[in-house]
């Protein structure tokens, strides 16, 4: 069985509407400032994960990354699009714990928003535009921000 749904068609709890607040400072200031994410597919049940690297795009709320059409994660991706994931400091701190959870709609980077996803990750890491693969991108929907620097506990929602 393949999954594919919009933004629209999902039901976390969230408005239909087209406006969705804005991402709080904080966590679009974290996301800009990684460069890992682990993506989480699901298949017949199967989970599965893989780490990319990745730049966020601010303003649309997407995630871009590079991968080739052929690798696990892209192609259970393509047969359901609702992915998961985190994004964990490039250095971690043990004693502070601070990162993100997300849910969001996977699809292929095109159009005007593809085209935008694409300069964000090829002005990051230039030298990804001579290797192979594609981009892609996700467009959260839900994210859990966790950050103990300043308070233990500290979590921030966001939701599109």
């Amino acid at each position: 069985m393949y999954i594919h749904a919009t933004l629209a068609q999902i039901n976390f709890n969230m408005s239909t509407s087209t406006n969705s607040p804005a991402m709080p400072e904080q966590i679009a200031s974290f996301l800009e400032e990684q460069s890992v994410v682990t993506i989480a597919t699901s298949i017949d049940n199967q989970p599965y994960c893989a780490s990319c690297y990745f730049a966020f795009v601010p303003g649309d709320n997407l995630l871009a990354f590079k991968s080739d059409s052929d690798t696990r994660h892209i192609e259970e991706a393509l047969k359901n699009n609702l992915v998961g994931g985190t994004v964990l400091p490039d250095k971690i701190t043990q004693a502070k714990p601070k990162g993100v959870q997300f849910m969001g709609v996977f699809s292929k980077a095109e159009g005007t928003v593809g085209e935008k996803a694409k300069k964000a990750y090829l002005r990051k890491y230039p030298v990804a535009g001579i290797f192979r693969g594609d981009i892609w991108i996700i467009e959260l929907s839900k994210i859990k921000f966790t950050d103990n620097t300043l308070v233990f506990g500290k979590k921030t929602l966001w939701e599109r």
